[in-house]
């Protein structure tokens, strides 16, 4: 897949679920319905800096944008990792 083909794939996705299911990453329901916003932001704002040339690429800007916010809900005090976050399981 060339850079042009994976831009007209996430292009035609109509949700952010069909983009997690695209690149495989588990996701709760609940957390997308409360932060799909600011996870669209963040996965477009990644897709704008790092243009993505395949699907791997375009994975870890998803998987990178997923873990931000997961990890931005933790207390800042703390040194949790993330429980929910597919980035962070490996913590």
């Amino acid at each position: 897949m060339n850079q042009s083909t994976i831009q007209q794939v996430i292009a035609n996705f109509t949700s952010i679920e069909q983009a997690l299911e695209h690149f495989e990453i588990e996701f709760d329901s609940k957390f997308i319905n409360e932060y799909r916003v600011p996870l669209m932001k963040r996965f477009n704002g990644n897709l704008i800096l790092a243009k993505p040339d395949d699907w791997f690429s375009a994975r870890r800007a998803l998987k990178n944008a997923y873990c931000k916010i997961q990890r931005g809900r933790l207390d800042p005090h703390t040194r949790s990792a993330c429980r929910g976050c597919t980035t962070c399981q490996r913590r």
